[in-house]
Order: structure tokens, then C-alpha cells, then sequence
């Protein structure tokens, strides 16, 4: 199949997954993954409809916006060293993945001196996984309140990456819970948090199932490497 073709499976099984779990299908929305890919192969994408586009690494990112059509909307999905904030800010609509307390404050510093509001989700390890990234749950509990104060850092909700596993009802839990741990500091802060990113090529109908606001697929469009 091509490209334009896996796109269309894809939307047509969020769509499905949404309308399986009571939710509108517009409230999913697909990022799609472009990392390793080169870009003539993202313009397929592009050509297909599809407007946002995830990147895991920031000098991908920034060779790719600098070729490839404005209107392209990028989302930075992966660990952001702080010392690369400065370069990131002016190409990205959202970071999902702010990970600490000191790169969140990083960002707010850098995006005043930007003279701009930083759009972000804090990722949260809900699964306590050594090999990811991401604050405790217990930690963003702790700091949320310091979080919120930031000046021009605009939190829009929760990201995580959970263990891959096979057997889906397996990865459910993480995802719940971190719908959960939104629900709880939206009241107990009384802010809202509206999105969820959570879900990737293969476990994005449960994510859809638990509250996925984003979900993140590359696999199943592009195919594997």
C-alpha cells in the first residue's frame, strides 16, 4: 500500500476506535511520526492531507522545516536537552515530551526572551520505567502547582510513553492513569488540561479508549526501515 493509502487505514481506524468508545472521531488527533524519514518521503504525507507532523530529534526537525511547506504544523515528541531549547521554540506549535522541572523552567525563560507563549505537555513515566523519560507521578504532583506559575508556558495536558507490550489489556492501566492523574490536577488546580498524548501504531485504540487527545504513529503509515 502506499503511503497515502496506510494514512487513510490509519484515520479510518482512529475514527473507528473514537466511535467505538463513545467519543467524537474529532477529537483524536493524528500525529504523524516522521522520524529517520527523509523528505521526499514526508512530502507524501503532506500531498495526502495530513498537516501534523511529530519529530523525535531537534536536528531532524530543523532540517526538515527548513525544506519542507510552512503550513506544516511540528510537534517535537522526543527528550529535548535544554540546551537546544532556543533552537526549537520558533518551529514547534508543541513539545510533548517536557520531562523536568528545569526544562520546563528553561523553556518559559527562553520563550519570554522569544517574546512568545510556549505551548507544552509534561511527560509523565507513568509506568516508573528506567529506560524513559519523564516525571514520577508523585513529582508532578509536587511541583504542578510551581509548573502552572511559569511565565509564558502554556500546559496544555499529559504525554507518556509506557512499556511496549504485546498483550494491550497490559498497557490499559498506564494509559488510565495517566488520564487520571490529568482529571486530578485539572480539579485540584482548577486549570484545564485538555489533551492526552498517548498511543502509537500498535496500542493507539486502547489509548483512544482511556482518552488519547493525540495519538502518535509513524510505523503504520511509513512503514518500518
Amino acid at each position: 500500500m502506499s503511503i497515502a493509502e496506510n494514512l487513510e487505514s490509519v484515520r479510518a481506524a482512529i475514527s473507528s476506535a473514537a466511535e467505538k468508545a463513545g467519543r467524537d472521531p474529532a477529537s483524536v488527533q493524528l500525529v504523524a511520526v516522521t522520524k529517520t524519514w527523509p523528505p521526499e518521503i514526508i512530502r507524501e504525507v503532506v500531498a495526502a492531507g495530513q498537516r501534523v507532523l511529530g519529530e523525535n530529534k531537534v536536528q531532524e526537525l530543523l532540517e526538515k522545516t527548513a525544506v519542507l511547506p510552512a503550513s506544516i504544523e511540528w510537534h517535537l515528541i522526543g527528550h529535548l536537552q535544554q540546551n537546544k531549547t532556543r533552537k526549537v521554540l520558533p518551529h514547534c506549535a508543541l513539545i510533548h515530551s517536557v520531562d523536568s522541572a528545569g526544562l520546563a523552567a528553561q523553556i518559559s525563560r527562553i520563550a519570554g526572551e522569544l517574546g512568545r507563549s510556549a505551548k507544552v505537555l509534561l511527560q509523565v513515566n507513568v509506568a516508573n520505567d528506567d529506560a524513559k523519560f519523564g516525571f514520577p507521578i508523585g513529582e508532578v504532583r509536587r511541583d504542578f502547582r510551581d509548573l502552572l506559575a511559569l511565565p509564558n508556558l502554556e500546559i496544555r495536558g499529559l504525554m507518556t510513553v509506557p512499556p511496549f507490550e504485546p498483550d494491550l489489556e497490559k498497557v490499559r492501566p498506564h494509559f488510565a492513569a495517566l488520564r487520571q492523574l490529568r482529571d486530578e490536577l485539572a480539579a485540584d488546580h482548577g486549570c484545564d488540561l485538555p489533551e492526552l498524548s498517548m498511543g502509537m501504531s500498535h496500542d493507539f485504540a486502547v489509548a483512544i479508549a482511556e482518552g488519547a487527545t493525540f495519538v502518535r504513529i509513524g510505523s503504520s503509515i511509513f512503514g518500518h526501515r
